[in-house]
């Protein structure tokens, strides 16, 4: 992936050292992380419990979550360049949704990420590393720990700086179908019916947060080339891995499909590809569509 020398973003908060989540890559009603589900994956292997009841505990188990006040906290050491590529992919991302909103005469709201270690608050909750990335609709922000790339590659065998920023456009994915009222329309959806539906209407938010992360990757490629050989395939073996028939066969060796909340590995690698190939937001209305 070509990003050096391309803009940072100065919305990036550095709480690492220093000491939630909202919809990430959702258990029920609430939403988790992906590192969430590889934790579950390991503990369900180690003590030989369902995986989902592991995911259960993991994620709190339901309950209000607290509203708390983070003072602003410093940008990153420009010598850091894990953290100069991820400024450089949020600022890719407010390039793209800033013409995009500003095309249907509205204005986007930039996010901002937050890079921490071990756990840190956020207006949902404590955010834990072992929830992965995450975004947080209560403050509008994107949490990552920069030990979860490499968790990528031992755990899932998936490598690449682009692989990484599908990471990163998926969680600001969800920030925009925040802005444009989706989740909070999906949430209210949720409280209203039944655990089955619920999880069925996650993984439409899911699947729409990747197909909005292919029309980020589409413009920002066509403004800025950033795509190199392999770039896509990479992304495509990041959605591969964390479908939920995947991770479930290799879990507890079958699979649930009441119990999916992000949709099937070739659901998301269908979605995330609709994206990359159309560039049109329009086209990742999972809501309405009947085949996913």
């Amino acid at each position: 992936m070509r990003w050096e020398g391309n803009r940072e973003s100065d919305n990036v908060e550095d709480r690492r050292g220093g000491g939630g989540g909202g919809g990430g890559f959702g258990f029920g009603g609430r939403s988790i992380g992906i590192g969430t589900v590889i934790l579950a994956l390991i503990g369900s292997w180690v003590f030989g419990v369902n995986p989902l009841t592991m995911l259960n505990l993991l994620s709190g188990g339901g309950g209000p979550v607290p509203q708390v006040q983070q003072g602003p906290a410093p940008a990153p050491p420009a010598s850091d360049r894990q953290a100069k590529f991820v400024s450089t992919v949020l600022a890719d991302t407010e390039d793209v949704w800033g013409k995009l909103f500003s095309a249907q005469n509205a204005s986007y709201e930039r996010p901002k990420l937050v890079l921490f270690s071990g756990s840190t608050p956020t207006a949902c909750g404590t955010g834990q590393s072992a929830a992965g990335p995450f975004y947080c609709p209560g403050d509008k922000k994107v949490y990552i720990d920069l030990s979860f790339y490499r968790l990528m590659q031992e755990r899932f065998k998936v490598s690449g700086e682009f692989a990484q920023a599908y990471v990163i456009a998926h969680e600001v994915g969800h920030h925009v179908q925040h802005l444009t009222g989706v989740s909070d329309q999906v949430e209210n959806a949720r409280r209203r019916g039944s655990e089955r539906e619920g999880n069925a209407m996650s993984v439409r938010l899911e699947l729409q947060a990747d197909c909005y992360a292919g029309v980020w990757a589409f413009h920002a490629n066509q403004a800025r080339s950033i795509l190199e050989q392999g770039d896509i395939e990479s992304a495509l073996n990041a959605a591969t891995a964390i479908g939920d028939d995947t991770l479930q066969r290799q879990s507890q060796g079958q699979v649930v499909p009441d119990s999916f909340t992000h949709g099937t590995s070739a659901q998301r690698v269908r979605w995330f590809k609709r994206g990359v190939e159309t560039g049109d937001a329009a086209q990742c209305d999972t809501f309405k569509t009947r085949q996913l």
